[in-house]
C-alpha cells in the first residue's frame, strides 16, 4: 500500500520561504521518482518539480530558480523548498507517485500554501 503525507505547508509573506515534505511509505524512493503537483483555486493542478530515481530534477516554468526538490533516501521523504514566494504560488500542494508499469497514480492529501503580498 503506498501511502504519501505532506506537511510543512501555512501561511507566510511574500519573499518568504517554506519547506514542504512528502512523506512516503509503501514505494522506495531509492528506485522511484516523485512529483510535487500544485492546485490553486479555480485552476488546473500543475506539475511544479520531479525528481527522478537518480536524483536529476525538473521545474515548471513558473518555479524555476525559486524551488527546489530533493529527496531523503535513507528517510523515503522527499521535500520541495521553496523560496521568494510569491502571491501566485498560493495553492493546495500535492506530492504525487505514479508507477512506472501500471500507470497507477498516488497522491498524497495535500498541504496549503497562503503567500500574502
Amino acid at each position: 500500500q503506498v501511502l504519501l503525507v505532506e506537511s510543512g505547508g501555512g501561511l507566510v509573506q511574500a519573499g518568504g520561504s517554506l519547506r514542504l515534505a512528502c512523506a512516503v511509505s509503501g514505494v522506495s524512493l531509492s528506485i522511484n521518482a516523485m512529483d510535487w503537483y500544485r492546485q490553486a483555486p479555480g485552476k488546473q493542478r500543475e506539475l511544479v518539480a520531479h525528481v527522478n530515481s537518480y536524483g536529476n530534477t525538473n521545474y515548471g516554468d513558473s518555479v524555476k530558480g525559486r524551488f527546489a526538490i530533493s529527496k531523503d533516501n535513507l528517510k523515503n521523504v522527499v521535500y520541495l523548498q521553496m523560496d521568494s514566494l510569491k502571491p501566485e504560488d498560493t495553492a493546495v500542494y500535492y506530492c504525487r507517485y505514479q508507477t512506472p508499469y501500471t500507470g497507477r497514480t498516488y497522491w498524497g492529501q495535500g498541504t496549503q500554501v497562503t503567500v500574502s503580498s
